[in-house]
Formats: structure tokens, C-alpha cells, sequence
């Protein structure tokens, strides 16, 4: 039968082997997860491109402006002349096109 610590054999420096390993691996873990929580994040650099971005938003806002005031000026849809029958519309169209290919094949 065999009992612990009996013969050669020492169980408790491999026990002690693998406690050492196992804490000091806690260790390093716990002070990396402090580490982690304890960084600030560091401040953000003001970035160029932020002046060049206001003033151009700045210039958009500027046009936005005058393009109401422009708008302002125009007929509106509801205002605008009722449109002309489709039918007027075409035989009006036709007999321009008529005309020019007289004139084109009636030279002077």
C-alpha cells in the first residue's frame, strides 16, 4: 500500500510547484485588470481638419440662406398657369415642324 510521503517519492514540491505557478499567474493577472482600470484615456488631439469643416459649414449655411431668398421669388406650383391640353399641345408642335420643312424645301 501506498501512502503519501512514503519512499522516494515528495508530493509536496510539486504541490508547491504548481501553487507558486498558479498564484503568481494571479498575480499578473490582477495587476494587468488594475492597470487596465486605472489608465485614462488619453486626452484626443484637436484635429486640423475641424477649423476647415466649421467654416465651410459656415459657407453652406450662408448659401442655404440665399438659395430660400431665391426660391422665395419663384412661382410656386399652385400659382403657375394650368398646363395646356396634351392634344393643343402636339397639333401646336406639328404644325411648327410642318412650317420648317417648308421653309426648308421652299428655299427663297
Amino acid at each position: 500500500m501506498s501512502r503519501a510521503g512514503s519512499g522516494d517519492e515528495c508530493s509536496i514540491g510539486l504541490v508547491n510547484r504548481r501553487l507558486a505557478f498558479l498564484t503568481g499567474g494571479a498575480a499578473v493577472g490582477l495587476a494587468g485588470v488594475w492597470r487596465m482600470i486605472r489608465r485614462r484615456p488619453p486626452e484626443p488631439e484637436a484635429d486640423p481638419r475641424a477649423d476647415e469643416l466649421r467654416t465651410r459649414l459656415d459657407e453652406s449655411r450662408a448659401v442655404v440662406d440665399d438659395r430660400e431668398e431665391f426660391e422665395g421669388a419663384e412661382t410656386t406650383v399652385d400659382a403657375a398657369d394650368a398646363v395646356p391640353d396634351p392634344d393643343e399641345r402636339r397639333r401646336a408642335v406639328h404644325a411648327e415642324g410642318r412650317s420648317v420643312v417648308d421653309r426648308m424645301r421652299d428655299p427663297k
